[in-house]
């Protein structure tokens, strides 16, 4: 386990809330009493203050910096979560009578679909909910509707541990990816993936819990005055694109985060280390599980994510007591979600590589003692 001088950390494997890198933790401590030069806790201050200004203009261009995003492209901080973003994207980019595809690969995919189909027609471009959501579709077997709006994917799913390797080729229409579980954990190039909105919750790979980012296309913002429905000013795209998210008070603490952890990104070699690392990261886990005969990895191989590994042992009881005997060495968050059962390990950015070799040989050792 990592050590700060009053604490025992443990390795916290949770899906999100989830881990934050420590000198993250460590300078939010410093500042949640005064900021530097302020004289005040970050929680106190002003979102019309100078002071928000920089914090935010802040963690925006570290945004900008990180995914390469181009002018014509806009940072949103929201609420709502991620949840919030399956109306809000079909209510601000979905005419009336207008049609939209979506790919469903998890549970969060199709409640996304589901949330749409208040607004509009929904096709169902691809899913693999037949096969117990174990893979993503190969790019070919999307079929799209003729004049579809935009094509929603899910990038990662934290349930059934699968990940898009690439974005699909979705011939010019706009590409919306929900990314919460995996946002900056290796390049984006959104241009070149025809993404024309990206929107991702913070409390996985951005921050704490409380605000969503959103990356969208000018366009779309401008196509969303247009898609003749009343829409509320607190849900329309234009009113945060038009305010640089300022409309009404923001998750002030939360954004701060967010600029502390994309600064930490980039003072760690930015998206393309990141990718190597959670590569690196995960391969070791997968590893494990296929060595073994004891383990069994649910997502299939060519689908495998990088973000959320999940496995199976031989029953139930042995599941029961891996979490318990996990939790007493240091390793917490690994029950499943309790909708699939089983384990999960959630390795974010932020979950340091030495717990990944702790918990790799917690697994041999479980194994051999159990097997």
């Amino acid at each position: 386990m990592t050590n700060t001088p009053e604490s025992s950390r443990v390795f916290n494997f949770g899906a999100g809330p989830a881990v934050i890198p420590e000198p993250v933790l460590e300078e939010a401590r410093r500042d949640l009493l005064t900021l530097p030069g302020i004289g005040m806790s970050v929680l106190e201050v002003s979102h019309r203050s100078a002071t928000f200004t920089e914090i935010i203009e802040t963690a925006e261009a570290n945004i900008r910096q990180l995914s390469e995003l181009p002018d014509d492209y806009h940072v949103l901080f929201l609420q709502g979560g991620a949840t919030q973003q399956f109306a809000m994207v079909p209510m601000n980019l979905l005419p009336k009578g207008g049609t939209a595809d979506y790919v469903v690969t998890g549970s969060w995919a199709k409640k996304a679909a589901k949330e749409a189909e208040l607004f509009g027609t929904v096709g169902i471009a691809a899913s693999t909910a037949d096969e117990g959501f174990s893979r993503v579709p190969e790019p070919s077997e999307l079929k799209m509707l003729a004049g579809t709006a935009y094509v929603h994917i899910t990038s990662n799913n934290t349930i059934f541990g699968t990940q898009w390797p690439e974005m699909p080729d979705t011939g010019g229409c706009p590409l919306v990816v929900d990314a919460s579980s995996d946002i900056f954990s290796r390049p984006l190039d959104l241009v070149r993936d025809g993404v024309g909105l990206l929107y991702a919750g913070a409390q996985k790979n951005l921050g704490p819990a409380g605000v969503t980012l959103v990356l969208v296309r000018d366009e779309l913002v401008r196509r969303a005055e247009d898609v003749d429905r009343t829409v509320p000013t607190m849900l329309r795209y234009s009113t945060y694109a038009s305010s640089g998210s300022l409309h009404n008070t923001p998750p002030v603490f939360a954004i701060y985060m967010v600029g502390l952890v994309t600064k930490w990104l980039l003072a760690n070699g930015g998206l393309d280390a990141m990718a190597t690392r959670n590569e690196r990261k995960a391969q070791k886990v997968y590893a494990a599980i296929d060595r073994s005969g004891f383990y069994r990895g649910t997502a299939q191989s060519e689908s495998r994510s990088l973000m959320n590994v999940t496995i199976r042992l031989p029953s139930e009881e042995l599941e029961g007591r891996f979490v318990s005997d996990a939790s007493a060495a240091g390793f917490v968050g690994l029950k499943g979600h309790r909708s699939v059962g089983g384990l999960r390990a959630s390795i974010y950015n932020a979950f340091p590589e030495a717990g990944i070799d702790a918990f790799v040989d917690f697994m041999d050792e479980f194994s051999r003692v159990n097997g």
